[in-house]
């Protein structure tokens, strides 16, 4: 099923909410993470699915190095979870194709493929060079945008993010609260290792991205992914020359904000 965010529905976002309300969820997600720390991932998965403490809940997946493993887990527990993948137009083929295999072999039920319209991106992209001039409003554009409107209505998401990917993500929870959309973000591979995920993949015989074979341990957009060398950061070939970790590009009130390095 594939989603197209048409100039009316760009700019999405959710309203903004009360210091109450905020209060209320970073309790709720104290109250999780306290649930489940002793937890391992599948536990912390079947309580982000069934507790209604968390919510209504969609995984988002880009269908890249290590996503199988979250997927596979996923589609194990409910396989009528709604997964969101964000086909930015810019995507290797290698992903696309990777997206399809794996949906068929998980036999997942609900993919959605959400894209931002051709005519939002003509609009503000007429010459396909916005990459060139700012990657942070190129993610904007092609992936924080559609995200943000294709997760309106959930009350939260899974995400298949890890402690040891960067230094902005070492000291990751299995439960986050957005506090720009009020939203609980879920982690439940939070505390894998690398030898974890590779270890579950092998176990369960789950394909692999054609790309890893080839050097590319983290995977993006095309223009912005480059093979990493041996010793370098896994992340190193994302946006590689940049002082950029993460896409990095929230929305607050339909107005863009840059994410700070800490956060």
């Amino acid at each position: 099923m594939t989603f197209q965010l048409s100039a009316n529905t760009a700019a999405g976002g959710s309203p903004a909410r009360s210091a109450a309300e905020l209060a209320d969820l970073r309790a709720r997600v104290d109250a999780l993470n306290t649930r489940y720390r002793h937890h391992g991932a599948v536990s912390v998965l079947e309580g982000a699915l069934r507790d209604p403490e968390a919510g209504n809940i969609a995984l988002v997946s880009s269908f890249g190095a290590e996503s199988v493993a979250l997927l596979h887990l996923v589609a194990m527990i409910d396989r009528k979870t709604p997964v969101l993948f964000i086909d930015t137009r810019l995507l290797f083929a290698e992903t696309l194709a990777y997206q399809q295999d794996v949906a068929e072999r998980l036999h997942l039920e609900n993919v959605r493929v959400i894209r931002t319209d051709e005519a939002v991106l003509n609009a503000q992209d007429p010459d396909d060079d916005l990459r060139q001039r700012s990657t942070d409003a190129c993610c904007a554009l092609r992936k924080t945008l559609p995200l943000e409107q294709a997760l309106d209505g959930y009350d939260g998401w899974i995400t298949g993010r890890k402690r040891f990917q960067s230094s902005t993500r070492a000291a990751l929870e299995f439960f986050e609260l957005e506090d720009e959309t009020g939203r609980i973000k879920v982690n439940p591979l939070a505390h894998w290792a690398p030898e974890d995920v590779r270890a579950y993949m092998d176990e369960n015989r789950l394909p692999r991205h054609p790309l890893v074979s080839r050097g590319y341990p983290s995977i993006g957009c095309a223009p912005c992914t480059s093979p990493v060398k041996p010793g370098e950061d896994p992340r190193a070939g994302r946006w590689r020359g940049e002082q950029k970790e993460e896409c990095g590009i929230h929305f607050v009130n339909g107005r863009m904000v840059r994410q700070g390095p800490s956060t």
